[in-house]
């Protein structure tokens, strides 16, 4: 059993990718190719807003919308303290101060009421994380950030395709980004992002950061990056495009009967989805107590789990806040456990799944899984 099964996407699509590739090759527009502009106008018809700048990856990504709204040293950018180390890293990077916030137990997105508290005079931006594929409580942070004049960068990393009241991920707040690292559910054969806004003057300073700053050739008007997405990788996500929702509504039906199979096994499916959200799954994770030793009676079982996230950001060791307190992160990093998930997952894998993970708790003790506390 796979943990994400890449290869059966491939074999739907690859004649569609044989043709994108050697296309092309044929060309040989390798950086900036015109693959890139189709698909950065695409992916901004998709979302459902004026612009898309493809990027080398979605750290970057990060870093390039921060460094496009000039915020830099002396300023701090609101981050949750349960995502990947990007969100935090990129605050970092562009030499401001990360300041951590605790998550909704429920859902596991940034916690909207707990954002006045961390708002200080030096406070210019939230970040929310759409985690595991659903967006954070969107309208609530931007009533916090416009009462502040604070900006909102939205890292929907995880969640492209998904939808907040009927509104795209990516198109919820005046920037956003997400990534194309291949096991996303939108993912590439290699690194690659893209940014999203509707502000023209900040899509503009977008492009100039992306691409070292250069208004015209060897002419640079600020400071910027090399940031650019592959021509082939964009061919590529070109091709898988055509088949992204068919394979979101699999996703949303592989989550659906976790959720039916852990309720009859009497494990709590965790997180839960907020009102008006859609998720694209891209994880499907549950909290257990005891996690290494049922993870290790899975993989004896053939199943392979992930975890995400097993260390809060505020005590990783190059981003450690000593002073920050995040209970509910620190509970669910502790108890985390992701399951294979991904569109070509059948029923009769799900079962196999959750009949072994219902035994290894069994095993541990437990009669059952912890939910969202």
């Amino acid at each position: 059993m796979q943990f994400i099964d890449l290869a059966a996407q491939q074999a739907r699509i690859k004649p569609q990718l044989d043709a994108a590739i050697a296309r092309v090759l044929a060309h040989g527009r390798y950086v900036l190719g015109p693959e890139v502009e189709a698909l950065e106008q695409r992916l901004a018809d998709y979302v459902g807003v004026a612009h898309c700048i493809g990027c080398a990856n979605g750290t970057d990504a990060l870093q390039i919308a921060l460094m496009a709204l000039d915020i830099g040293p002396g300023d701090e950018v609101i981050v949750p303290g349960f995502t990947f180390v990007a969100s935090a890293e990129s605050v970092a990077l562009v030499g401001a101060r990360p300041v951590y916030v605790d998550i909704d137990p429920h859902t596991y997105l940034l916690d909207p009421a707990l954002l006045e508290a961390a708002i200080t005079p030096r406070t210019r931006a939230i970040m929310p994380v759409s985690m595991f594929g659903q967006c954070a409580d969107m309208a609530a942070i931007g009533e916090v950030a416009s009462r502040h004049g604070l900006a909102v960068v939205e890292d929907a990393a995880q969640s492209f395709g998904a939808t907040q009241h009927g509104w795209r991920s990516g198109s919820l707040s005046r920037v956003a980004t997400t990534s194309f690292f291949p096991s996303k559910p939108l993912g590439a054969y290699g690194d690659g992002g893209a940014l999203f806004t509707d502000d023209p003057e900040l899509a503009e300073a977008i492009r100039l950061v992306a691409r070292h700053g250069e208004a015209k050739r060897y002419h640079h008007v600020r400071l910027g990056m090399n940031s650019r997405l592959d021509t082939l990788q964009a061919a590529v996500l070109l091709a898988k495009l055509d088949l992204f929702d068919e394979e979101v509504a699999l996703r949303q039906a592989a989550a659906q009967r976790y959720d039916r199979l852990l309720g009859q096994a009497g494990i709590a499916a965790a997180p839960v989805l907020a009102p008006g959200n859609t998720s694209v799954y891209a994880q499907y994770s549950i909290r257990v107590a005891n996690r290494e030793a049922v993870q290790q009676r899975l993989a004896e079982a053939g199943i392979p789990t992930a975890v995400h996230y097993p260390v809060p950001l505020n005590r990783q060791p190059a981003l450690a806040e000593p002073d920050s307190r995040l209970p509910v992160t620190d509970a669910v990093c502790e108890a985390i456990l992701s399951l294979p998930m991904h569109p070509y997952l059948e029923a009769e894998q799900q079962e196999r799944v959750v009949e072994a993970l219902a035994a290894a708790l069994a095993g541990e003790g437990e009669g059952g899984g912890t939910g969202a506390a």
